[in-house]
């Protein structure tokens, strides 16, 4: 059966017109609400919406997170670092990338007394690779990164939305094996990539798939009804052995909700993935 988590926040109504945050008045619930959809783990959001209510923050914090987590045997594996997209490394001063770096160096910290094993860090959005300078700019953030991620044996697993051409020839620069990519079915759909071409270009270095569906050039719509072409996104990560989990970042259902859309969800997705890649072993 595949692995399938939740991206955090997705199990309870948004907070404060976000609609992608760390839920700062309702995180504890939501491990009970992951248990009751069926999930097997949430993937942790760290942003500065909650940076001060993040129980990564503290040891106390994670202590109860991890208490919570056995209570209800819901895994929290991997944090996706929003910060990351809210404070951007790239088109900022020098002084504040420094800053930056030394905010990831603690995050990593974190993430190893939690038990976490991969930081997904997003350049997209207004964190996304504009040029060849802002390339070779984000190639040195993360090689300063190396020695923090290596020691702390934490994957950092990167997001863009450069093209497969592009992403390839970055990862080329970016041997550590602890550079790994995050594969996001919508924002790919949305660019108009095509998967194959992808898995192609670094499909041997993906280690860990958002889930969600966008319209060409659009936003998030319902699974089932955008561009993405989960058939070939199963069977090319069944082709390439692809054993991590799957997390449903899906667009929101009605406030009040949650928990009934994120099972049907869940449902649908693990059939898709059943018919995609049977017969392949």
């Amino acid at each position: 059966m595949p692995l399938i988590a939740v991206m955090q926040g997705r199990l309870v109504p948004p907070e404060g017109g976000h609609f992608q945050c760390f839920p700062r008045m309702r995180w504890r619930d939501e491990l009970e609400f992951a248990m009751k959809a069926g999930l097997n783990a949430i993937e942790w959001i760290y942003d500065a919406y909650g940076e001060d209510a993040n129980p990564l923050a503290t040891d106390a914090g994670i202590d109860e997170m991890l208490s919570l987590s056995q209570k209800n045997g819901i895994a929290v594996r991997s944090v996706c670092a929003d910060y990351f997209i809210d404070h951007p490394f790239l088109r900022t001063a020098r002084e504040n990338q420094n800053q930056l770096t030394e905010k990831m160096e603690w995050l990593l910290s974190r993430c190893k007394m939690a038990g976490i094993t991969r930081v997904v860090l997003p350049f997209v959005d207004k964190s996304r690779i504009e040029n060849d300078d802002e390339t070779e700019e984000a190639r040195a953030i993360l090689q300063s990164l190396f020695p923090s991620a290596e020691s702390s044996k934490i994957e950092l697993h990167l997001e863009t939305s450069l093209s497969p051409e592009s992403f390839a020839g970055f990862l080329m620069q970016c041997q550590s094996p602890f550079v790994r990519v995050n594969y996001d079915s919508g924002n790919s759909a949305s660019l108009g990539y095509q998967v194959k071409s992808e898995f192609a270009a670094y499909g041997d270095r993906i280690g860990s798939v958002h889930i969600k569906d966008r319209k060409l050039g659009a936003g998030t719509v319902p699974l089932g009804i955008g561009d993405a072409d989960f058939l070939s996104v199963f069977r090319g990560l069944a082709e390439l052995n692809y054993r991590g989990d799957y997390v449903l970042q899906i667009a929101r259902s009605e406030p009040g909700d949650e928990v009934k859309w994120i099972t049907r969800n869940r449902i649908w997705i693990a059939a898709q993935i059943e018919a995609a890649t049977r017969g392949i072993s």
